[in-house]
């Protein structure tokens, strides 16, 4: 009966966080529709969406944010986010990580849920990892971002990892390929707590602390795609060190 009632609970809870992620949508819908229409309005867009958007589902999930930077990110220079992914909330986290816009590069299927995939595919760079030719796209729709001024976010697992005890899957290339093309910064980042706030698997998840470290960056200038291999593994060994210090 307890364990009835504990399902019931997080049901609800659920229930709670997709209306927390479409009402201030719907309430902000012709203001969001206009500033997502110009590229030169984004940063407006994103302004909406962190301060906001993010806010109203962190807090109102009964979630708060501790976020600690080993190193700041500068205004106005752009970089590459890289961090673990296993929850919905590691888009609002990251929202609040950077005060600077940046815009994510994820997997077209998040445009089919309803009202929040209206406005994804109008401001994010979709990529259909089956197709080696939206792939591509994905760079030249990346370079037109990063010369407006704009940050790069990608999760470099390529999706949450069907297993739920994996601390961290294995990186794809794209991040890292277009971090060196472009010779900006990468920004690991680590997220402990998301996966037992709010996971994948339906019935388990809780209110409480979202952490995020901003760990140390890791620079790319000078660097060709002959250091792709070591630049990945650079990153994702420290991400991976800093999840099981911090998820002890």
């Amino acid at each position: 009966m307890v364990k009835l009632i504990k399902a019931f609970g997080i049901l609800l809870w659920r229930i709670w966080f997709y209306t927390l992620v479409a009402v201030p949508i719907l309430i902000f819908f012709p203001i969001l529709l206009v500033l997502s229409s110009k590229e030169k309005w984004y940063p407006a867009f994103f302004w909406i969406a962190r301060n906001i958007w993010a806010n109203i589902i962190i807090y109102g999930m009964g979630c708060y944010q501790r976020i600690r930077y080993n190193q700041s990110l500068e205004s106005g220079k752009s970089y590459m986010l890289v961090a673990n992914h296993t929850s919905m909330l590691d888009i609002m986290l990251m929202l609040k990580v950077s005060k600077s816009p940046f815009v994510f590069v994820g997997k077209q299927e998040l445009a089919k849920i309803p009202v929040f995939g209206f406005f994804y595919k109008r401001v994010c760079i979709l990529v259909d990892r089956s197709s080696a030719g939206s792939r591509s796209a994905v760079y030249k729709k990346a370079k037109e971002r990063l010369n407006s001024g704009l940050s790069i976010c990608i999760f470099p697992e390529g999706g949450v990892p069907d297993d739920y005890d994996v601390v961290l899957d294995s990186f794809k290339d794209g991040a890292f390929r277009l971090a060196i093309e472009y010779q900006i910064p990468i920004v690991p980042i680590a997220f402990p707590d998301n996966k037992k706030r709010f996971p994948y698997v339906f019935f388990k998840g809780s209110p409480g602390i979202c952490r995020a470290q901003v760990l140390p960056f890791i620079e790319t200038s000078g660097a060709t795609k002959e250091d792709k291999e070591t630049l990945k593994r650079s990153t994702y060994e420290v991400i991976l060190e800093t999840l099981e210090k911090l998820m002890k």
